[in-house]
C-alpha cells in the first residue's frame, strides 16, 4: 500500500519518492502558484467540482496558465484510484508558473494519509487563539494584487501563526482584521451557530471562499437551518451556541477553548458534524 501517490496532469502515476520539481521552479523560489486540498474517501475525491472552481479562480487571480479542467479531473480520478478505498487521504492539487527561465506550468496531484492531529480535531475539537492579521477588511477590494481571496502557495505567514499558537499551548488560530472583525483560520473557515442559524464572515472581507462551508450552506436549509454571511467579532464567537473551524480534510473542528476561555458544548454539535459529512459526500461531485 503506497504511503504517498503522485500523478501529473498527463495522467501518469509517478514514483512519489523521485524528485519532480526543478530547482528553479517558481513554486519553490517565489511561492508563485496555487493549490487545493481535497479529502479522499472510498477511492474518490470529495467536492472536486468546488475545488476546481476555486483553483481556477486562484489561477486567474495570479494570471497563471490554466491547463484545463479536463486534465485536472483525469489526474484527480487517477490519484484517488491509485490511493484506494481502504483509508482516508488528503489530496493536494498544485499549479505553479513553472521554471524561472520559462516553459510550461508545473501541475500535479499528490495523495497522503490523513494526520492523527486531524482525526483528534474532528473528534475532540480544538483550542484556538485570535491573532491580528494586520489588515483591513477593505484591503481586498482596494488592493487586489494582495491576492487575499486566492489560495496561493505563499503560506509562510499562516504556518508561522500556527506555530505561534502551538507555542502558547493552543491548537489553531482565528485571524482578525485591523477593525477587530473575525476573518478565517489559517487553513479553515469560521462558522458559528445562533440557534438554528449558521453564520460565516463574508468573503468580501478578504477571506478565501470556503468550499466545505459553501457545501454546508447548500445542505443545511433542507435540515432546518438558515445560513447567513455576516460580519462577526470575537464577542460573537463567545456568545455563539457553537463555533467551528470548517475545512475540507478536518471537516468540522469545534472550538472548545478560545483565548483561554472554555466555551460551552454547543447544542448543534451533532447536527453540524453530520451536516458537514453530508455536504462533503454529496455536493460538488460533478
Amino acid at each position: 500500500m503506497a504511503e504517498q501517490v503522485l500523478v501529473t496532469l498527463d495522467g501518469q502515476v509517478r514514483d512519489a519518492g523521485t524528485p519532480l520539481l526543478h530547482v528553479d521552479d517558481l513554486a519553490v523560489v517565489r511561492g508563485d502558484g496555487v493549490f487545493e486540498t481535497l479529502l479522499v474517501r472510498d477511492g474518490r475525491a470529495c467536492k472536486p467540482a468546488l475545488h476546481l472552481d476555486r483553483l481556477e479562480a486562484s489561477a486567474r487571480a495570479l494570471d497563471l496558465p490554466w491547463p484545463g479542467r479536463g486534465l485536472w479531473t483525469r489526474a484527480i480520478e487517477a490519484a484517488a484510484r491509485e490511493w484506494g478505498g481502504d483509508r482516508e487521504g488528503w489530496m493536494r492539487l498544485v499549479l505553479s508558473r513553472g521554471r524561472e527561465g520559462g516553459g510550461p506550468p508545473t501541475a500535479f496531484a499528490t495523495v497522503g494519509a490523513v494526520a492523527d492531529r486531524v482525526l483528534r480535531a474532528r473528534r475532540d475539537g480544538v483550542s484556538a487563539l485570535t491573532l491580528p492579521r494586520g489588515y483591513s477588511v477593505d484591503l481586498s477590494a482596494a488592493a487586489p494584487w494582495q491576492l487575499l481571496g486566492a489560495k496561493t502557495l505563499s503560506y509562510a505567514t499562516n504556518m508561522a501563526a500556527l506555530r505561534h499558537a502551538q507555542a502558547q499551548g493552543a491548537d489553531d488560530v482565528v485571524f482578525t482584521s485591523s477593525e477587530g472583525r473575525i476573518l478565517e483560520g489559517p487553513r479553515s473557515t469560521v462558522v458559528i451557530a445562533r440557534g438554528k442559524t449558521l453564520i460565516t464572515p463574508p468573503p468580501e472581507q478578504g477571506i478565501l471562499p470556503g468550499t466545505t462551508q459553501k457545501a454546508l450552506f447548500e445542505v443545511a436549509p433542507d435540515k432546518g437551518y438558515a445560513c447567513e454571511y455576516a460580519p462577526l467579532f470575537p464577542s460573537d464567537l463567545i456568545a455563539a451556541e457553537g463555533v467551528w473551524l470548517v475545512s475540507s480534510v478536518t471537516l468540522a473542528a469545534r472550538i472548545h477553548t478560545l483565548d483561554g476561555l472554555v466555551l460551552p458544548p454547543p447544542p448543534a454539535a451533532e447536527d453540524v458534524a453530520s451536516l458537514v459529512e453530508l455536504a462533503v459526500e454529496t455536493i460538488g461531485s460533478d
